[in-house]
């Protein structure tokens, strides 16, 4: 039998790859997930081209495939197909919007069926209806049923339309009273200034320029000039000229109304007393120190530090002179001058009312000293314990040495030497007065250290430095240590041995710090004469900085019981500032500087070196280069 013919646009090798996909009219998204496209007619799958070419195949196959452009993929099979030249220019065609039959004529020659010519004989020749020229019932009806509707109001016959054109008013639903409205927004075009005297046409002498004068106005910008003419004299008003500059002037004044932008400023209208803060009348906040009532007169040269027993009864003061001084607080009477051979940094008298204890830093050590004032079993007591001490059995290893003192010692106080390494800067007790902490003028890890009194026991309790600690103070009830360093105060939790706050100073170089009764509250005095409030609970950026000293801050004390802080600076001052924390959380502090204390002179440009009230007075004592140590109350 013959072959059957393969029609002309299908070659065998096509017939044989002749693969139809009989999944029907779907979206082919269905089948994304699955190695297979479709079924072909069969009824078996068929399965993907294996399609893995990443950019840069496809970028060569572009570059070496000639028939690239031609290559399509269908989406029935997943096969890559090659447009015949047939089907290419079919796409041709079909992109410029030609018809796609290459042989379809769009501009044959239309055959005109109806003839455009008139002619005489009907195409019909039917009698007309009866119901062509008799009325219509139905149309009667409908009529008669929109009249009864349009009677009834159920309909609204057609207004006519007006022919008058509507125009929007943009400012119609503007309202009245803002200070924006278009009428208030008219500014007004600047009057020129009105002519004075120089205009005249007889000037008084004194207006007219001189030579050197009129030479002066010459060689000076136009713009620079006071006058823009030359004053002149005529003896009478029909000998003026007409003017030369008129048109011009005419002609700037046209470019200024309509070139210069008018604008209107937006004046606040503020009372100059709503700026400043409301606060209250200083003689509200009494009680506070404000006169000068004693001075302490002895040491030959500055003294840096002073201390009040907590009894508030005696006053300890260590001076450069070598000496520290033990004195009555209500008559200021030397009790006691002890020679301790060196430059005393640091004075802390221990706060616990029954132990009488003077902690002294002098160069590279701490001595313990009991200063034997006041009650005699209280001191006696104080001998007591600290000679009740047993050494432990195996020798520990610590950073500093204990050394108990001599008899020659003993008989002038002291009682206990701690030898460090380096020089000390100051050293606080704990409130219990057990503990206390010694700052030592170095930048490795031993800056800070603390000792127990009753063990005889040192440690130290960083690991690393955190750079040039400055003062540390112990928390007055929690068990929080505070460590400040030029810019930063940390505050480390003992118990955990953790970091819990970071304070920004905001300020050069701290100086000193005081910590608030209530612990919640920091103050922190900076060289830079500044004086920073941290709430502990608010930030840890300061609350407000003072800026009330015009020199460097020495020192910053807390009074234990009223509401005042006091700061001593360079500047020779004491400044009492009221400071009332609230027991309520969401009322901030109120800081109000009250009173500024002078008395001190200035030597070698240093002023007040130390500050600290009186444990249950309202009473501040201040310490200075000048050698004295004043009480105001």
């Amino acid at each position: 039998a013959d072959p059957i013919p393969t029609p002309p646009h299908l070659s065998l090798s096509s017939l044989l790859q002749d693969i139809r996909n009989t999944v029907g009219n779907i979206p082919m998204e269905w089948y994304q997930d699955f190695p297979h496209i479709g079924y072909d007619l069969e009824g078996k799958r068929i399965y993907k081209p294996i399609r893995n070419k990443d950019e840069l195949d496809k970028f060569l196959e572009k570059m070496e495939n000639p028939d690239y452009w031609r290559t399509v993929q269908d989406k029935m099979t997943g096969a890559d197909i090659k447009l015949t030249d047939e089907q290419v220019d079919l796409v041709h065609r079909l992109q410029k919007g030609q018809f796609g039959d290459v042989h379809f004529n769009p501009y044959e020659p239309a055959i005109d069926f109806f003839t455009h010519e008139v002619m005489i004989h009907p195409v019909t020749n039917r009698p007309a209806d009866k119901r062509s020229f008799i009325p219509s019932l139905i149309e009667k009806e409908k009529v008669s049923k929109l009249v009864h509707a349009i009677k009834m109001g159920w309909i609204k016959p057609r207004k006519p339309k007006e022919d008058t054109p509507t125009y929007y008013d943009l400012w119609a639903h503007e309202d009245p009273n803002s200070i924006l409205g278009r009428h208030k927004m008219h500014v007004p075009a600047p009057k020129m200034k009105l002519p004075g005297h120089e205009e005249s046409y007889n000037p008084p002498p004194e207006y007219l320029l001189s030579e050197e004068e009129k030479l002066a106005w010459e060689q000076q910008e136009p713009a620079e000039r006071r006058l823009n003419f030359v004053p002149q004299q005529y003896r009478c008003l029909r000998a003026v000229p007409a003017y030369p500059r008129f048109i011009q002037e005419r002609f700037e004044r046209c470019l200024d109304l309509y070139l210069c932008p008018r604008q209107r400023k937006m004046r606040v209208n503020v009372d100059p007393e709503d700026l400043i803060p409301k606060l209250p009348k200083p003689r509200d906040l009494q009680p506070f120190p404000t006169t000068q009532a004693l001075v302490y007169r002895g040491h030959s040269s500055l003294v840096r530090c002073i201390s009040v027993s907590p009894s508030g009864q005696w006053l300890a003061s260590g001076s450069d002179d070598g000496t520290v001084r033990f004195w009555e607080v209500c008559t200021a009477r030397c009790m006691k001058t002890l020679p301790v051979g060196g430059v005393v940094k640091s004075i802390a008298w221990n706060p616990n009312p029954t132990v009488c204890l003077v902690a002294v830093c002098v160069e590279q050590s701490v001595l313990l000293v009991n200063p034997c004032l006041g009650d005699k079993l209280l001191y006696g007591a104080t001998d007591q314990v600290l000679e009740s001490y047993v050494p432990p059995e195996e020798e520990r290893v610590q950073p500093v040495q204990w050394v108990t003192a001599t008899s020659e010692e003993h008989g002038r106080g002291i009682r206990l030497t701690v030898q460090h390494s380096k020089a000390l800067k100051q050293v606080t007790w704990h409130g219990k007065g057990d503990y206390f902490a010694t700052v030592v003028a170095d930048n490795s890890n031993m800056q800070v250290l603390i000792h127990q009194t009753s063990k005889r026991w040192s440690q130290n309790p960083f690991r690393k430095s955190k750079g040039m600690v400055q003062c540390v103070l112990f928390h007055p009830i929690r068990p929080y240590f505070f460590v400040a360093t030029q810019r930063y105060v940390r505050v480390y939790n003992l118990l955990k041995q953790e970091l819990t706050k970071k304070l920004m100073a905001n300020c050069k170089w701290v100086s000193s710090m005081a910590i608030h009764p209530a612990g919640d509250n920091v103050i922190c005095g900076s060289y830079d004469s500044k004086l920073a409030w941290f709430d502990l609970d608010l930030s840890t950026r300061p609350y407000q900085l003072l800026r009330h000293h015009r020199k460097a801050l020495r020192s910053v004390a807390f009074h234990k019981h009223y509401p005042l802080f006091a700061s001593g600076s360079d500047d020779g001052t004491v400044i009492v500032c009221h400071g009332m924390v609230y027991n309520d959380l969401l009322q901030n502090p109120l800081l109000v500087p009250v009173k500024v204390l002078k008395g001190h002179a200035l030597t070698l440009d240093l002023g007040v070196l130390d500050v600290a009230f009186h444990p249950t007075q309202p009473w501040v004592f201040s310490s200075g280069a000048d050698g004295t140590v004043r009480l105001y109350t």
